[in-house]
């Protein structure tokens, strides 16, 4: 199994915008690039594909020695497919999309389950924080709200087995001011 990482990021000046009664623009745009280079460098050793069309992203990401694929077409789930297009052509027979706004992401190879679709849900149980499914198979993503009930779906009806893995430095990702009140109790209880 050749696993690749797909990692969609807006631009980072317009990211968190859920955030604006809580973080200045310039905070928001910190926040973003920190939980992004976390997510890169979950990745470790795989091969990254940093989805973008914006070319301060484009050139953070080259910087992180990622692979730039250009999406123009804005939606998530255009950028996920531009993605997993590009890393099929560099030969992953695996495909692992991660959110770019995991903060506490340690790695994300595990994920990765030979011949099944895994999802790690986010803590509510209601996003899809890190999605995984083998290459060859023509998944189309279904990101927004709901997002996990409807890739659990999407995987049984394409015959998939489903895997739903709980990884706590997985689960938490940064939408709202909860989210951020959450990622400060998670890291004064590891301090």
């Amino acid at each position: 199994m050749r696993p690749a990482v797909v990692i969609p990021i807006k631009s980072f000046t317009v990211a968190k915008g859920r955030l604006a009664d809580t973080l200045t623009p310039q905070q928001r745009a910190h926040l973003a690039q920190e939980c992004a280079a976390t997510v890169v460098k979950a990745a470790h050793d795989l091969p990254v594909f940093v989805v973008c069309s914006d070319s301060d992203v484009a050139e953070w990401a080259r910087a992180h020695g990622a692979h730039v694929v250009d999406c123009p077409t804005p939606g998530l789930d255009v950028a996920v497919r531009a993605g997993c297009e590009a890393a099929r052509a560099h030969g992953a027979t695996h495909i692992i999309v991660a959110h770019a706004d995991l903060p506490l992401a340690t790695q994300l190879g595990h994920v990765a389950r030979d011949g099944k679709v895994s999802i790690v849900p986010d803590r509510h149980r209601d996003g899809t924080n890190v999605l995984s499914f083998p290459a060859s198979v023509d998944f189309t993503t279904a990101y927004g709200p709901g997002s996990f009930d409807n890739h659990v779906r999407i995987a049984e009806t394409l015959g998939l087995t489903v895997e739903v893995i709980h990884d706590d430095s997985l689960e938490l990702d940064l939408d709202t001011a909860d989210d951020l009140g959450e990622l400060a109790r998670r890291q004064k209880g590891a301090s």
